[in-house]
């Protein structure tokens, strides 16, 4: 037997309000879903308007202080443009951690720092010919 898809992936934090505030000012990532599991953690579920896929932000004091390791895991969104997407940013007192990185062929990446220290990939797609598709 096989899985099926991908349902969420979990991000444990220390500052659950300010990373959500993240995701969702930021990010511009909708809060689905909130609720306490039953042994005690908080949990709020986002998505990206495009994506079935959720983030599952979760609190759980009692398993100690969240401690992020530089380059463990990220999270990758696409965006149209990365300059704009630097603007708005810019426009929150944020910016960019690394990048951007654009390609020769068009389109590329850069990253931003959330809150706990998780990084988030934004990739701006390489323009596609007229009439073809996939991303």
């Amino acid at each position: 037997m096989k899985v099926k898809k991908l349902l969420h992936t979990r991000y444990r934090v220390d500052d659950l309000e300010r990373t959500v505030k993240f995701y969702r000012d930021i990010l511009g990532l909708e809060e689905i879903r909130r609720h306490k599991s039953p042994r005690g953690s908080e949990l709020v579920f986002l998505k990206a308007p495009q994506s079935e896929e959720t983030v599952e932000i979760c609190s759980f004091p009692s398993s100690g202080s969240v401690q992020v390791q530089a380059d463990l895991t990220h999270l990758a969104f696409s965006v149209d443009s990365l300059e704009e997407f630097g603007k708005h940013l810019a426009a929150h007192g944020l910016k960019y951690s690394d990048g951007p990185t654009m390609r020769a062929t068009g389109g590329g990446f850069a990253f931003v720092d959330a809150p706990e220290g998780y990084e988030i990939e934004l990739i701006e797609p390489a323009p596609q010919p007229a009439g073809a598709g996939g991303y």
